[in-house]
């Protein structure tokens, strides 16, 4: 029986990873209840005597977790954004290749991917992989989102009787474009450049829905719309990520539709001039909780969806 220490397990993605991970006789499950969570040498204790240690921690946090692990056969799933990038840690989408789902069963280090960020890599990164679109492209990225991606503090905003008459209309942020996901979204897709990155949060607990516009000309010569599909198409088969096709009803695409989910779907919208590149999936799902487990059952060796929801 694996055991797994899940630090941080109050947050939102915590909750979701222990409810996903309860009932499960392969693994042996602890958290740390009240004041214990903030007890540094009590999370010591318990980072050191697992298995996998699963870490639902703001990013300064997870780096001290980490640096508190000493027993070597530890292995980690952190669900931060302070190691996507970081050289000897592992990529958690194992959909993107075979490099990157090996990477994770064998790792020690597996960084799941953020929210936004995934959205954008699963449309932009087979792309650059196959030759169809130059890893020098200038790309934007529009990314709407239910309010649980802001953790505690923006779920009670939301959902407080007496709110703001602003919080019912959706709203941009990361003006200043500097989104702490922007060296995850162009390192793990190959592109050279950030893209121009417009997330908004809207008035709906949770769900994603990604869009990443391109002119037919952005593609290298000889591409088109249609190889775009075909990529998809071949590479985004499922279980938790498929090629849809297309997402809309009535030529509306809805961002709460896999809410409480952990899949993913990919889509391609418009004409050979002007397509929309389309992920969507649950910001807690495939965008942090889901991810986490799916990378902890490769590491383990169970089978991929176990406890996914999908």
């Amino acid at each position: 029986m694996t055991k797994v220490f899940i630090d941080g397990s109050a947050g939102t993605a915590g909750l979701r990873i222990r409810s996903r991970l309860e009932g499960r006789a392969d693994l042996d499950v602890s958290v740390l209840e009240g004041e214990a969570r903030k007890d540094t040498e009590k999370r010591r204790e318990m980072l050191n005597s697992c298995d996998i240690a699963v870490l639902c921690l703001p990013d300064e946090a997870s780096r001290e977790s980490v640096a508190i692990i000493e027993n070597p056969a530890v292995r980690v799933v952190d669900t931060s954004t302070a190691h996507r990038v970081a050289p000897g840690w592992a990529y958690g989408f194992p959909e993107l290749s075979a490099a990157h789902r090996e990477a994770i069963v064998s790792g020690r280090r597996v960084a799941s991917p953020g929210c936004h960020a995934g959205g954008f890599i699963v449309l932009v990164q087979p792309l650059i992989e196959s030759g169809i679109l130059p890893a020098d492209a200038l790309l934007t990225c529009h990314s709407l989102t239910g309010y649980s991606g802001g953790g505690k503090g923006m779920i009670a905003e939301y959902e407080s009787a007496g709110r703001s008459p602003e919080l019912y209309s959706p709203r941009e942020y990361g003006l200043t474009q500097t989104h702490k996901h922007l060296p995850e979204m162009s390192g793990i897709s190959g592109l050279e450049n950030y893209p121009a990155f417009c997330p908004i949060v809207a008035d709906f607990y949770s769900g994603m829905l990604v869009t990443v516009p391109l002119f037919g000309s952005q593609l290298n010569a000889g591409y088109t719309i249609d190889d775009v599909r075909a990529c998809y198409a071949a590479k985004f088969t499922g279980p938790v990520v498929k090629y849809v096709g297309a997402m809309d009803k009535a030529g509306f695409v809805a961002s709460n539709t896999l809410s409480g989910t952990d899949a993913m779907e990919v889509a391609v919208c418009g004409n050979a001039e002007r397509m929309l590149l389309m992920s969507r999936f649950d910001n807690l799902g495939k965008g942090a909780s889901g991810a986490a487990v799916q990378c902890l059952n490769l590491m383990i060796g169970a089978p991929e969806t176990k406890g996914l929801v999908l």
